[in-house]
């Protein structure tokens, strides 16, 4: 059987680990077996901070409708809930955006969904 010399590939698979952990920390950028785990490790961690963004962005903007309809005299469950009933398709993120941007427009909109 014939010999096969793996230099130039096992350093470019290395490389490229190495090359992933630039910003780490002592031997975690530099070792390979330290930065490769902390590269996988890395790896998972970004994978699951994508979907917890989406998450997080939604809390905030329930928050912030939550924040502004209070200041309405009345609470998010009860407005979303008129929403709904008055057919008004608006995403929360569009809501929040409008309760920041134009508050006096998003009172005028709890004041219309709440005549009912």
């Amino acid at each position: 059987m014939v010999r096969v010399k793996r230099g130039n590939v096992a350093r470019k698979r290395r490389k490229k680990v190495l090359k992933l952990a630039k910003g780490f920390r002592g031997s975690h950028s530099r070792l390979f077996r330290v930065a490769n785990q902390q590269v996988m490790k890395s790896l998972r961690y970004s994978y699951m901070g994508r979907k917890q963004k989406k998450r997080k962005f939604r809390q905030l903007w329930i928050t912030r409708i939550n924040a502004a309809t209070r200041l309405n005299n009345t609470n998010y469950s009860v407005f979303i809930h008129q929403l709904k009933q008055f057919k008004i398709f608006l995403n929360r993120k569009m809501l929040a955006q409008l309760s920041i941007v134009d508050p006096a427009a998003f009172s005028n909109l709890v004041t219309a969904v709440q005549k009912q």
